[in-house]
């Protein structure tokens, strides 16, 4: 298995200096300093798909996903500006609507807008009002009616696009296994079991890059990440720091609020909007795409957790491995099955995304989190790579080889997504 470390960037960042490709790579500090149309509707995108409204008509509304509805809003906005700027390939649509003297700024809105409202009908009264607040700033003339059109234009075509992605798929209530490394459900229904039924965006399937099987119960290799996790990761440990211990809680905050507010950071990071637009288009969809390949892998194997692995020892059948009928993890546990680790999906994915669009393993960055009220800065990617694993060994939720799987499930989706998709004209 390749274990090659990854570029993990979660954050803010600066892009002004990088250069175009073929440009030495140089050292980038990541700086939130530079908010724009881009990261305006980033905003508004995201406020709208974490909303709590009770009528839900359409399949986004019914499963909003933090994941893939985001995705969806920045390809249009990704179509609408090049389709103006050029510079780079569209994604999937090149509207016919004039696209020279078009505003930028009015396409980025209508093509964020048309999404939303097709999406998301009955949350109009998050998206409606910043809507015609942002618009009333554009000068009206030709060139904000010709932006409007061709935004409009490419909104359509991307919903159309996404027009039944798979997530109305009907789930049972979920059957956990009984025999030995099999995945125990906390409740009939494990979350997230939807996402292997969404359509990708990029990857030809989401068995493409499905990771290695885990190594077999009575390997060396399981009774060392068993051992690990269970002197490291229980409710009570004598070798864990209390620093671990606050690193795991860091790292515990809830996907959608930690990602979305994280990856606001990125769109405000250069006053150059194509670039931002691009930045945020390859930024999504790796990370869309590395997450419904994790889940798919995810439920193929439906491994069982440390919280389960560590008391049930004596059926492993490894006599490497110790059953601890009292052992409990440090955090809680998410409910869906152990391997991959999804994390190390989502952060193998971001980090590679950002290398490729920034041209750079080199670089400093920082995270928040809401759990503990704090952030943290990483001098290198290298850095957060193994603070990321640390924390959910440490918190007792995975075993580590579940961790350097995912980084390469998230590292090779980003690699297809950047060969295939969002290069230069």
């Amino acid at each position: 298995m390749n274990t090659r470390r990854l570029l993990h960037i979660l954050p803010v960042l600066a892009l002004a200096g990088l250069g175009g490709p073929g440009a030495a790579a140089q050292s980038v500090t990541l700086t939130a300093s530079h908010p724009n149309v881009v990261s305006f509707w980033n905003d508004v995108a995201n406020r709208t798909v974490l909303a709590q409204i009770p009528t839900a008509t359409t399949p986004e509304e019914q499963r909003p996903s933090f994941v893939h509805d985001p995705a969806t809003v920045h390809l249009a906005i990704y179509d609408a500006v090049v389709a103006i700027e050029g510079r780079y390939r569209p994604y999937a649509v090149r509207p016919i609507a004039p696209a020279a003297g078009a505003s930028t700024e009015a396409a980025i809105g209508a093509a964020a807008h048309g999404v939303l409202r097709a999406l998301f009908p009955n949350r109009g009264e998050v998206y409606l009002p910043a809507y015609d607040q942002r618009m009333a700033t554009i000068p009206d003339g030709a060139a904000k009616a010709m932006g409007v059109a061709l935004g409009a234009e490419v909104a359509a075509g991307i919903v159309r696009l996404r027009t039944n992605d798979g997530r109305t798929v009907a789930l049972q209530p979920y059957a956990s296994g009984t025999a030995p490394g099999q995945f125990r459900a906390a409740n009939p229904n494990p979350i997230f079991r939807h996402f292997p039924a969404i359509r990708p965006f990029a990857v030809n399937s989401l068995d493409q890059f499905r990771a290695p099987p885990p190594p077999a119960l009575a390997s060396a290799a399981y009774a060392v990440a068993f051992n690990e996790v269970r002197v490291l990761g229980g409710a009570v440990s004598t070798t864990r720091t209390a620093e671990q211990l606050e690193i795991a809680r860091f790292h515990t905050e809830p996907p959608p609020s930690f990602v979305t507010r994280n990856f606001s950071r990125l769109a405000a990071s250069t006053p150059d909007v194509a670039e931002a637009a691009r930045l945020m288009a390859m930024v999504t969809v790796s990370f869309a795409d590395a997450v419904g390949t994790c889940f798919e892998t995810k439920y193929d194997y439906a491994t069982w957790r440390p919280q389960t692995a560590i008391p049930m020892a004596a059926d492993d059948g490894n006599d490497a491995t110790q059953a601890d009928m009292a052992w409990a993890p440090a955090l809680p546990t998410p409910n869906h099955p152990e391997y991959p680790a999804a994390h190390s999906c989502t952060s193998g994915a971001l980090g590679q995304a950002l290398r490729h669009a920034l041209g750079t393993p080199d670089v400093t960055f920082s995270l928040d989190s809401r759990i503990t009220g704090t952030t943290r800065s990483y001098a290198g990617a290298d850095a957060f790579n193994q603070e990321n694993r640390m924390a959910r060994i440490a918190g007792g939720m995975h075993f580590q080889f579940s961790a350097i799987a995912g980084e390469e499930i998230g590292q090779r989706v980003a690699d297809w997504v950047a060969t295939h998709h969002f290069g230069r004209q």
